[in-house]
């Protein structure tokens, strides 16, 4: 309790008396400024009021004997005044820049500056700080519009006095002040310093067991050993501790993580080249050839998805552009043909469209999104169930759109998987246990989870339903990718 005290409410008087002297500071600047502005107005309005016609239309000014002795200068206080005819007339003065006009000067002192820009607004006045013969000075001007049997004439009032008093004024003011709160913040600073020596001691403890630790050291820092008042900066530590920790462990993950999504174009590479060794005819070992050079092209793009996924938990944004979903899904459908016949399995593609009875081309599934993160995420997803449909099973991949979502479903009519399971999948390395085993290939069980964070980082989702019914009286298992559905005829 007392460290608290200390550390928080004495540097809390120090930074409120650092705080109200400033503000005294402004607010006395302003009073001062005000004060000696108004003094400064009254005379300017009185020789504004005091210019007139007289009988022959000539412009006359009769400043009262008052104004005279208030325009009169003393010791320290220089006073100025020029009253100006602007010549020739100009058609509205109301914001006009003074260095495009001239004129001259009916009374007072010539030269005197003038604004660098008239009030909007008739008669209104505006101050201003000038030179004048060496002389820092601060002036009030304002204009006016003089009509009298249609002679139109206009002129210029400035009255000015040196700053020179109220400068001394504020300074008087400011020392009283100054010598104040420089007393006040020396003995604040006094006691804090003091208090900081006092309360502080038992982190020289703490900073000693830390050095002391090896580098590979991750074991949390021991709270019952520190005073109650540090018991905060501990949890603090070993709050940092475990986040370190977790960094580790997601390095390792995303290893795998790699790994495992390098093997899979390595392997359908493999059948490719393999497919294209027992063909005999020459077109469609070209078009072998041709799919294993795309899937070349495909691996390398693969390869700098996995570095952006190593910096998916930065939460960098993903660059999005309108991307058919269909297109993207038929791609890969083909692309893992060669693999689904290896295992006796039939892989085919459902456009939705044709199937509710649509006819026509094939509808366009348009989303927002990366079209490699996108791919990759329906690759993982064909990729998963033809490991673990079975032999001879049959796979159909299908995309549609509802106008709210877009979608693409890959189902099959394999051994399935029970409800129970079906949200532990998407854990990494997670195989999801089954009560009939699978017939084929394993995997790593990074495949869902991959594809998750790909649909999630497009702003989608993906789920698991009941596929179609298997041979043996079970059902299979349904993995629908689903995205916000986009219409490029909506940005048109």
């Amino acid at each position: 309790m007392r460290f608290w005290l200390l550390v928080l409410l004495i540097p809390g008087v120090v930074f409120l008396l650092v705080v109200d002297g400033r503000n005294d500071y402004r607010a006395l600047d302003l009073l001062i400024q005000d004060v000696y502005d108004d003094a400064l107005l009254e005379p300017a309005k009185v020789l504004e009021n005091s210019i007139h016609f007289d009988s022959k239309g000539q412009l006359v000014i009769e400043p009262p004997l008052y104004v005279q002795v208030m325009l009169e200068s003393h010791a320290g206080n220089r006073k100025y005044y020029r009253v100006e005819e602007i010549a020739p007339v100009q058609e509205a003065l109301a914001g006009m820049e003074t260095r495009e006009i001239s004129g001259q000067t009916l009374m007072g002192m010539p030269g005197l500056p003038r604004p660098p820009r008239l009030p909007l607004v008739e008669g209104t006045p505006v101050l201003y700080n000038a030179m004048y013969r060496n002389d820092e000075v601060r002036l009030v001007a304002l204009w006016r519009d003089l009509h009298y049997n249609g002679l139109h004439r206009q002129v210029l009032v400035m009255v000015g006095e040196s700053v020179d008093q109220r400068l001394k004024t504020r300074q008087e003011m400011w020392r009283d002040s100054l010598f104040r709160d420089i007393r006040m913040v020396i003995l604040a600073v006094l006691l804090v310093w003091i208090a900081v020596q006092w309360t502080l001691w038992p982190l020289s403890d703490l900073r000693r067991e830390i050095r002391s630790r090896e580098v590979d050291d991750l074991t949390p820092l021991d709270q019952e050993a520190v005073p109650k008042e540090i018991i905060p900066l501990v949890t603090a530590i070993n709050h940092h501790i475990d986040l370190s920790r977790e960094v580790l462990n997601r390095q390792a993950r995303f290893l795998a993580d790699a790994s495992h999504q390098l093997r899979t174009p390595l392997a359908i590479m493999r059948t490719q080249a393999q497919y294209a060794r027992r063909e005999q005819d020459v077109t469609r070992m070209r078009e072998t050839l041709d799919a294993i050079i795309h899937q070349l092209g495909r691996t390398s793009r693969l390869t700098e998805q996995l570095l952006s996924l190593a910096h998916a938990s930065r939460n960098d944004p993903t660059p999005h552009m309108p991307v058919d979903l269909a297109a993207l899904a038929r791609e890969a459908v083909l692309l893992y043909l060669p693999l689904a016949r290896e295992k006796q399995q039939d892989l085919g593609w459902v456009d939705a469209a044709e199937e509710e009875g649509k006819c026509g081309k094939e509808e366009l599934v348009w989303v927002l999104g990366s079209d490699a993160e996108l791919h990759e995420s329906i690759a993982n997803l064909i990729h998963n169930a033809i490991n673990h449909a079975g032999v001879g099973r049959t796979i159909t991949v299908s995309a549609g759109s509802d106008g709210e979502y877009a979608w693409v479903s890959v189902c099959d009519n394999g051994v399935g998987l029970e409800p129970t399971l079906r949200e532990s999948v998407f854990s990494r390395f997670d195989r999801g246990r089954r009560d009939k085993k699978s017939q084929g290939g394993g995997g790593s069980g990074l495949g869902l989870a991959i594809a998750l964070a790909y649909a999630q980082r497009n702003r989608g989702t993906i789920e698991l339903h009941d596929g179609d019914p298997s041979p043996d009286e079970g059902v299979g298992l349904c993995a629908l990718l689903k995205l916000p559905a986009y219409r490029p005829e909506a940005e048109a």
